[in-house]
């Protein structure tokens, strides 16, 4: 009785969990968007700055050297340039997916800074959609099946004694 009280409470925890995942996606979303205008607005500028003084954006980077400040300097506009590449990218692959395409490109959501503030502010919600019902579904399921399989493995060891004192 308490082995299924416990696969109960696995599947429910499991559920609950899962059922918060397509309101956090579209924070994620919401945050992601935040963060590709504000990058644009910085890559925005440096290429203006560039164009102004007849240089590409390469031959601008190529140019900022000779001093660790203009090194370091031209080290953080490349990787601004690839972080919004990036999560520009990230955004388009989301922003025409539907709940479970975004659950199918969730490994897509890897940037730190905008997970991190999407999760800080993210409060769970009673999930009144489909999506979330569907996703509280298969949380439910996942969290019974790890939940018994977890119990199995660590009754495993016992299992024979009681089928010796059962005989007995």
């Amino acid at each position: 009785m308490i082995l299924r009280v416990l696969v109960l409470a696995g599947g429910l925890l499991g559920g609950a969990t899962a059922s918060q995942f397509p309101e956090f996606a579209q924070q994620y979303q919401q945050r992601l968007g935040g963060a590709v205008d504000a990058l644009a607005e910085v890559v925005a500028d440096f290429d203006t700055s560039a164009r102004a003084a007849g240089l590409s954006r390469d031959a601008a980077l190529a140019q900022m050297q000779g001093t660790e400040f203009l090194d370091r300097r031209r080290a953080d506009m490349t990787r601004t340039f690839d972080r919004y590449d990036r999560l520009r990218a990230d955004l388009a692959a989301l922003q025409d997916a539907g709940p479970f395409m975004r659950a199918y490109h969730a490994a897509r959501s890897t940037d730190g800074e905008v997970a991190n503030a999407a999760l800080t502010a993210f409060k769970p919600a009673l999930p009144l959609t489909f999506a979330g019902a569907a996703f509280a579904g298969a949380g439910f399921l996942a969290g019974l099946l790890a939940m018994s399989a977890t119990l199995k493995l660590l009754l495993w060891p016992f299992a024979g004694r009681r089928r010796t004192a059962r005989g007995t």
